[in-house]
């Protein structure tokens, strides 16, 4: 008996259906032009207020995330007192305690000297550019490329030392003080954020890992373990080294006899926090600044505070730094400058641990994952 070479007609009125069910959503979407065009633009204007809220809300993120940086930094030395037999309540009570310490004893230090110091310096701008309109280098550029240079200076001059320009940079006394209250503020919040965080810290991490399915909660948990300690030893690693560079650099600069060495020193400690390259960045401004007030004594410090960087980085830093991650080089400076372009200081502070938990993550699931494929 043969086999049959007619096509099947149910089968074709089957195939006919089926493709009529799938492409029915398409047809009917165009079939309704006004409902569809409705729900498209209800969907945008949904994603761009969610957007819009993400962008009002960005300072509230940036204060949790500090927050939440800030316990990671102290949980190490929480840690270490709960090991010592405390419990997990008074050994925050006495890590906040101290920090409380710490900070008001450094902004008793360091403010009236550094306003003092401000005031001193913007004062002392028409002299520093008379001085430099008058030193050999200007004359040398002057008389080889032309007599624009001492113009120029002299607008400078001119415009520093016109209060109006001032206030203008400042964006006014009355924005300067709401930018000074926004900031005490926000300290504020942060302090009591990073509290609750380092209180429920456990609690979070266990939260986290019971989010995991039940078989990877074990790998889940040493990773997050890692992480955490991590990150935290990263950070206070970099509060321990910036405050390393400001004392040596306002020691150093008041040997020196130099007038603005506190305001320098506060300086050093904000733009050390930045990774890799916050040294080099304070070595030249600070070796700039003090060339201008004096040449001898800008020449010293730049190659004492150059010195002292090579033993900060060959010494200080791998002894600091030895629970943290290590991270190729390259990456660390791409970290920095995405986290920095981002967030400013604190994305460039915060990008290289987050760098080493992703590689973390990597190096211990994903590759594992692939290599168990065949």
């Amino acid at each position: 008996m043969s086999r049959s070479t007619h096509p099947d007609p149910t089968a074709e009125g089957a195939d006919a259906g089926a493709s009529t069910s799938r492409d029915r959503p398409m047809w009917s979407a165009l079939s309704r032009p006004y409902a569809a065009g409705f729900f498209l633009t209800l969907g945008g204007l949904t994603a761009f207020l969610l957007a819009l809220a993400l962008g009002k809300l960005s300072t509230v993120l940036i204060y949790i995330a500090i927050a939440l940086f800030v316990a990671l930094a102290l949980d190490p030395l929480v840690r270490l007192l709960v090991r010592r037999g405390l419990s997990r309540a008074w050994s925050i009570v006495i890590v906040f305690g101290g920090l409380a310490v710490i900070l008001a004893g450094a902004l008793w230090l360091l403010i009236p000297p550094v306003v003092r110091q401000v005031e001193q310096f913007v004062g002392d701008i028409p002299s520093f550019v008379n001085d430099l309109i008058d030193s050999e280098a200007v004359r040398w550029v002057e008389t080889n490329f032309g007599d624009s240079l001492g113009d120029i200076l002299k607008e400078i001059q001119n415009f520093a030392t016109n209060p109006s320009n001032i206030a203008a940079i400042g964006g006014g006394l009355l924005q300067v003080g709401i930018g000074i209250g926004e900031f005490i503020s926000g300290a504020i919040i942060v302090l009591v954020l990073s509290l609750y965080f380092l209180a429920s810290l456990p609690k979070m991490k266990n939260s986290l890992v019971r989010l995991s399915p039940a078989r990877s909660r074990e790998t889940v948990a040493d990773m997050t373990g890692q992480i955490t300690d991590s990150v935290g030893g990263y950070l206070a690693g970099m509060v321990v080294l910036a405050l390393c560079n400001a004392v040596f650099a306002f020691i150093v600069l008041t040997i020196l006899q130099q007038p603005f060495a506190a305001l320098l020193a506060a300086l050093a400690f904000g733009i050390t926090l930045i990774p890799l390259v916050g040294s080099v960045l304070f070595w030249a401004t600070a070796t700039l600044f003090t060339l201008l007030v004096s040449p001898t004594a800008g020449l010293w410090f730049a190659v004492i505070y150059l010195a002292y960087m090579q033993v900060e980085a060959y010494v200080l830093t791998p002894r600091v730094m030895n629970r943290t991650i290590s991270i190729p080089g390259a990456l660390v400076v791409i970290g920095a400058l995405v986290g920095g372009t981002l967030l400013g200081l604190l994305g460039a502070l915060v990008a290289i641990p987050v760098t080493a938990s992703v590689l973390l993550i990597i190096k211990q699931i994903v590759i594992p994952r692939q290599d168990a494929k065949k």
